[in-house]
């Protein structure tokens, strides 16, 4: 492009599109301008070159003025960002509450100690997603009711065979990832943990929408499996799972298509008001009365204080009395699992130590304030 020459009609107009109002009076070099890809003078006084680069801060008018000029980054048109941010935080509230409760249920599953920790919210390509999972993997085809198309559940293998192990009986020493597909009697184990993701992920959805879930197929091939085109834009989210000292990760790929529909309620003043006029039902209730009727709960009753010296109490014998400040007839402070909850009357029923209930507390905070 040597031999290409621009009018001073071309310049002004190039330069009155690229500057802005912004401007600082500085010196012009005499040699071209670094960073413009070789701007410099060219015969009858026009400027000869090309204008390139894009990474760089200044431009030079035809005035001799430098002036300031934003960072020019890149966009990838393959990979249009078709997920809003307050949609991607939203996702990534919902998704850190699941992460609790899912290692909940996985601890009491296995018996140990689980972690489970969202790391990432990201958008990608479907292509992008699929050539980072290893091969073999766990890769669970899911579908979710009344949402369109699938969505993806991938199991990393550093992971998986490890909890396998401790499913059937293992114990706290390291397992050798095994490089194969798994087995008809692992995949029946598997189908366990993936069965309590889908139920806590579920309840997870529920402030936005009922979904039911289930798994459609189960294949270590991921590259076998085409949901979406390749340059479909995804939202994958990525778990990191810690059990004992090994760590693993599970992903889980939505693709946009699935819930663009339902985007409108993703957004957080939607989600959150769905979510506070959520009322609690008479049968949600029921249940929850009937399922805590029969639990046990620690009650205790304290008599009263007393304060001795240190030698009184080594001098202490059986038959001895210890004196207390408290009146015979006051009421005794009743505590259900360490909070006071009751105020009750010493007595005797059936031929049993008892207490009688004589007044509630409503407010127990001023009774430990007090203690």
């Amino acid at each position: 492009m040597s031999g290409e020459v621009l009018s001073q009609d071309e310049i002004e107009n190039l330069m009155n599109i690229m500057t802005m109002s912004d401007k600082k009076d500085k010196p012009a070099p005499t040699n071209g301008i670094d960073g413009l890809g070789g701007v410099g003078a060219g015969a009858g006084g026009g400027l000869s070159g090309r204008v390139g680069g894009g990474m760089h801060n200044h431009i030079v008018s035809s005035a001799g003025e430098w002036t300031h000029q934003e960072k020019i980054t890149q966009y990838d048109w393959k990979r249009p960002e078709r997920v809003g941010k307050d949609q991607m935080k939203t996702l990534q509230t919902l998704h850190e509450g699941f992460g609790r409760k899912f290692a909940a249920d996985l601890s009491a599953m296995l018996r140990t100690i689980v972690e489970v920790k969202l790391t990432s919210v990201s958008q990608l390509t479907y292509s992008e997603f699929i050539f980072s999972l290893d091969n073999p993997t766990c890769f669970n085809l899911l579908r979710a009711d009344p949402l369109e198309g699938n969505i993806i559940l991938d199991i990393n293998p550093s992971i998986l065979y490890p909890m396998i192990d401790r499913l059937l009986g293992g114990g706290r020493e390291g397992t050798m990832m095994a490089r194969r597909p798994l087995t008809e009697i692992e995949l029946r184990l598997v189908s366990r943990i993936t069965n309590l993701f889908l139920k806590e992920l579920k309840h997870a959805w529920e402030n936005v929408m009922e979904l039911d879930f289930s798994v459609v197929q189960v294949e270590s091939n991921p590259q076998l499996i085409q949901i979406v085109p390749p340059n479909e834009v995804v939202v994958l989210l990525c778990f990191e799972v810690a059990l004992i000292e090994v760590r693993g990760i599970i992903n889980l790929c939505i693709p946009y298509n699935s819930f663009e529909r339902i985007a409108g309620k993703l957004t957080t003043n939607a989600w959150n008001a769905y979510g506070a006029k959520k009322q609690a039902t008479p049968q949600s209730i029921k249940k929850i009365s009937k399922s805590i009727r029969n639990m046990h709960v620690h009650l205790k009753v304290k008599l009263a204080d007393a304060k001795i010296q240190m030698n009184q109490l080594l001098n202490l014998r059986v038959g001895d009395i210890i004196c207390t400040q408290k009146n015979i007839s006051s009421p005794l402070l009743v505590s259900v699992e360490g909070i006071p909850k009751y105020w009750g009357k010493a007595g005797t029923y059936r031929g049993y130590t008892a207490i009688e209930i004589e007044n509630t507390i409503d407010d127990p905070t001023e009774i430990i304030a007090q203690e």
